[in-house]
């Protein structure tokens, strides 16, 4: 008998062990999963990103859960595995996850007005670094191998230049990168751009450690801005319901159209709004990578 009361017992938790995984995507044992790129601070993302979450499940009847992986790679891999349903890429992790996983692209964000940002080299006013000529075995910082304004963009503008530069690191995020050329541990970097305000205040990644380091606009100069780059992309993992997708959207672009939204994601992004996106508008930034000759399963481990 006891050895029967104990075989039910492990049918019974088989059974709902098999329940829960058959759960529907969206219910509260399988929440919709929505991954941030980890551009800014994870504490800054996840204390703005919970009214949001908030926001979505109220709209769509549907469960959601964040994730912040540590770094770009990660998102990508994310898709992979499916522990990522949604999720908000820097554009050349997107051509990853698009290329590797068919992940897919639906939503670009609008910052300062414009669905496209820049990538900068700046220095060290103290370097002597003036143009791009001078960064010759130079130490210097980039963000990450799949950063598209804090490696890619500024990587074809030392090679067409036909610079070598000396030690190069990479720092993750892009306020690491300011930071570090600020405090003179690199003497120039990679970060993204955006034209300063109508006011004259920066609104590049130097703003990001600006209360920190109040000055920094006078110590962390712009030797060369890259082209443009088309803005980060909302993507939705390949097999995604339609339903979920489209709930998702039209829940979005509601809560950024209010006053809490705007300050949520201005906290997050700098985003002032997203519109309407498909693979096609990165075709640009794939003729480049190949240009520059970076192959993107080299990226993905």
């Amino acid at each position: 008998m006891r050895s029967f009361t104990l075989l039910l017992a492990v049918l019974a938790t088989t059974f709902f062990m098999g329940c829960k995984q058959d759960d529907a995507l969206g219910t509260k044992n399988n929440p919709v999963k929505l991954y941030f790129t980890p551009s800014v601070d994870a504490d800054t993302i996840a204390s703005n990103s919970d009214d949001f979450i908030k926001f979505l499940e109220k709209e769509t009847g549907l469960f959601f859960k964040t994730g912040i992986p540590t770094s770009y790679i990660a998102v990508v891999e994310a898709f992979g595995s499916q522990r990522a349903d949604i999720g908000v890429m820097n554009s050349f992790g997107y051509l990853m996850a698009n290329e590797k996983y068919g992940a897919e692209a639906k939503l670009r964000v609008i910052r300062y007005g414009h669905d496209y940002y820049q990538g900068m080299i700046v220095a060290n006013a103290d370097s002597g670094i003036n143009t791009v000529a001078d960064l010759k075995d130079k130490r210097f910082a980039f963000v990450d191998p799949s950063s598209t304004s804090g490696y890619m963009f500024p990587l074809k503008v030392v090679k067409d230049a036909g610079v070598e530069l000396g030690n190069t690191t990479y720092a993750m995020k892009h306020d690491n990168v300011i930071t570090m050329v600020y405090q003179k541990q690199v003497d120039a970097g990679a970060a993204y751009y955006s034209a300063p305000g109508e006011d004259g205040s920066i609104r590049d990644a130097r703003q990001r450690v600006q209360t920190q380091f109040p000055d920094v606009a006078e110590k962390v100069k712009i030797v060369s801005i890259t082209e443009k780059i088309p803005n980060d992309p909302f993507v939705f993992r390949k097999d995604l319901s339609s339903d979920i997708t489209s709930k998702f959207i039209e829940a979005l672009k509601k809560y950024i159209g209010t006053e809490n939204g705007k300050k949520v994601f201005k906290n997050i992004y700098s985003v002032d709004g997203v519109i309407d996106s498909t693979d096609a508008d990165y075709n640009g930034l794939r003729d480049m990578i190949k240009s520059i000759n970076v192959k993107t399963e080299d990226l993905i481990k």
